[in-house]
């Protein structure tokens, strides 16, 4: 796919076909996450890409933006191994997580499928059932399946500030 048509391709999907993921569309997309670039290139983050039926299921009393999706991938990140900025002590581990985040769901994208990036969660109750978050901040949960048909974006999908609004030229 061309990068314009991914961009502007990509929605909030909020309805998920029960179809698995094919596993080489995952590690694509895990891939393209890995890659993703960091502050200084330190990589204080780490993905838990979920597809286990009943690990579903648990994630369902995490968040209320269950919708089926045969895949959900953690994003966390560890604050004490990312780069900070030494004129104000700004840690850069958060930007780090929403970068791979965002890569995660344009390659998504990429591989024809849908993603939802669910910011609200209860993060102590998913630490609790993922494996090895000690020490992470989980901060987002990405589905990713195929769309359902019958879903259409949000009417909010398509408006945008305009460009004047947008951006200063200087």
């Amino acid at each position: 796919m061309e990068f314009g048509d991914v961009i502007s391709k990509r929605f909030s999907c909020r309805d998920f076909l029960p179809k698995s993921v094919p596993a080489e569309k995952v590690e694509s997309i895990l891939e393209a996450g890995r890659i993703a670039p960091t502050a200084v290139n330190r990589q204080p983050v780490h993905v838990w890409a979920v597809s286990d039926p009943e690990t579903l299921e648990k994630l369902k009393d995490v968040t209320r933006s269950n919708y089926g999706a045969p895949l959900i991938l953690v994003v966390g990140c560890r604050p004490q191994d990312a780069w900070v900025r030494k004129y104000d002590g700004k840690n850069g581990a958060t930007v780090d997580g929403s970068i791979v985040s965002t890569y995660l769901m344009l390659a998504a994208e990429n591989e024809g499928l849908a993603t939802l990036w669910v910011g609200s969660f209860d993060p102590e109750l998913l630490g609790e059932i993922l494996p090895g978050t000690e020490g992470y901040e989980l901060i987002s949960m990405i589905n990713v399946g195929y769309p359902s048909p019958s879903f259409q974006p949000s009417q909010m999908h398509s408006l945008r500030k305009d460009m004047e609004e947008f951006v200063t030229r200087i």
